[in-house]
């Protein structure tokens, strides 16, 4: 059986949009096996997730004949890059690399991690236990610029789809931001917009809240305010310490971060503005 494919659309809405893509869809011989599709009315915006199954002769002419019909202005895009490459920023917290990494060497990532970049070297032992280049770079003595211009070029070198930044922390730069734009995501330990910035476990703590969570959201110039991706929450109470918080907002993250990437990995989601279309 041929792979299926799938199209995302992202445009202006309009009466009978549906119907549109569904007649230039069986025009090419292709049956509808799922079709998510959402409208903001507020932003007059649609958009669709479509998974098709049969023999596509012509990828170009599917999205011309799409891109002829639909609105102007359209985003549409058919078969993107299947099997997506990660490089992975890190700093000295282990738990979310652990956690890729594993998933990457029992092929359960849905993607290949290419490379790990490090500005200490505490965990390069353990990345190439795994077969995958450990790159340090260390920030140490050198201007923001400099180390962030380093970065950007070994992580060109591999042309990755996305950049993780599995508890790398250091704010980066609105220059490194936009070079990367809408590939960077990040695992912030707290639920967003609550505890932004440092030490979020002992705000939540000294706050004394009864959850505490994660968030995975895209990277932009505001921090910590990017487009969300997923989040999730654990109860605690007043028996925690902030020991027992960070330990169980790892696990949290970990979950967090996992469900982001898989719902990137399989172009589940389309940036909105500040907000995500997420199909789940």
């Amino acid at each position: 059986m041929t792979k299926p494919t799938l199209i995302l659309i992202d445009c202006t809405d309009a009466l009978g949009l549906v119907a549109l893509i569904s007649n230039i869809i069986a025009s090419h011989k292709l049956n509808i096996v799922a079709m998510r599709e959402f409208v903001d009315e507020d932003a007059n915006k649609f958009f669709a997730r479509i998974v098709c199954h049969g023999d596509l002769l012509d990828q170009q002419s599917l999205e011309k004949d799409l891109q002829a019909l639909l609105p102007s202005a359209a985003t549409i895009l058919v078969n993107p890059t299947q099997k997506k490459r990660l490089v992975v920023l890190v700093t000295k917290e282990h738990h979310c690399l652990a956690d890729i990494l594993v998933r990457d060497n029992f092929e359960t990532l849905g993607a290949e991690v290419s490379a790990v970049i490090g500005n200490y070297q505490d965990l390069a032992p353990f990345t190439e236990k795994f077969g995958i280049p450990f790159h340090h770079i260390s920030h140490i003595e050198k201007s923001k610029e400099d180390f962030e211009q380093e970065i950007i070029q070994q992580i060109d070198a591999y042309q990755p789809d996305y950049i993780i930044l599995a508890k790398y922390m250091r704010i980066l730069s609105p220059a490194f931001v936009a070079h990367f734009k809408g590939k960077i995501i990040n695992i912030h330990h707290s639920f967003l917009p609550a505890f932004i910035g440092a030490n979020p476990y002992k705000q939540a703590h000294t706050r004394g809240v009864k959850i505490i969570g994660a968030t995975a959201h895209f990277v932009t110039d505001d921090l910590d305010e990017g487009p969300i991706i997923t989040q999730d929450v654990r109860r605690v109470n007043h028996t925690f310490t902030v020991k027992d918080m960070v330990t169980a907002g790892k696990e949290v993250e970990k979950a967090v971060l996992s469900k982001a990437l898989q719902f990137v990995i399989e172009d589940r989601v389309l940036i909105h503005g500040n907000r995500t279309i997420v199909f789940e």
